[in-house]
């Protein structure tokens, strides 16, 4: 009775240990940054001389900032986009070769960025099998980049499986658009 009794306290602290861990603490929202800025008056009103400008007022360029605004920027514009594959397939179609043509043409201009490219699946099939899905559909992507000349130490890949699906519909009008492989840009080289 007591092997049975101290068999039943281990499970239970083993699942109390499980349950803590798997809720994270939030974390407390940054405070916000004070953008007031002061500025000091010159201490006689001279006229300072100006340099003349030799290039005309320009916009900033949206990729030169944040990744995260680069990455916005590039989906809003149609540069970067995702590829999708048919029901448990890597095989990249016609559409998806086009999609890729015109990822690659951004990625051939902006050599500074780190890509990384993400395989998913629908909710279909096993955990592991997708796993394995998803690598086979972002290494077909990468593969596929490469030879139209994308620098491959540039690229990463990384498989999600079934785990983040655009669309949570368990019906084909959804599941078509969790079979992707999905681009990010992940950082600057």
């Amino acid at each position: 009775m007591n092997r049975k009794w101290m068999v039943t306290v281990w499970i239970g602290v083993l699942g109390v240990s499980v349950l803590m861990l798997g809720c994270p603490k939030k974390k407390p929202a940054p405070a916000p940054v004070d953008t007031e800025t002061t500025t000091v008056a010159p201490a006689e009103d001279v006229a300072q001389p100006t340099a003349p400008s030799t290039q005309e007022d320009k916009t900033p360029d949206p990729l030169a900032g944040d990744i995260v605004e680069a990455m916005e920027y590039a989906y809003q514009q149609g540069l970067l986009g995702d590829v999708y594959f048919d029901f448990d397939k890597y095989d990249l179609k016609p559409e998806s070769r086009e999609r890729l043509a015109k990822n690659v043409e951004f990625m051939k201009a902006h050599p500074e960025f780190l890509f990384t490219i993400e395989g998913h699946c629908d909710e279909r099939g096993t955990i592991d099998y997708n796993l394995a899905l998803g690598d086979r559909r972002a290494t077909a992507a990468r593969n596929y980049l490469t030879s139209l000349g994308a620098r491959m130490d540039n690229i990463k890949i990384i498989s999600f499986g079934e785990e983040r699906p655009v669309c949570s519909v368990s019906a084909e009008s959804c599941w078509w658009r969790n079979r992707r492989a999905h681009f990010v840009i992940t950082g600057r080289s």
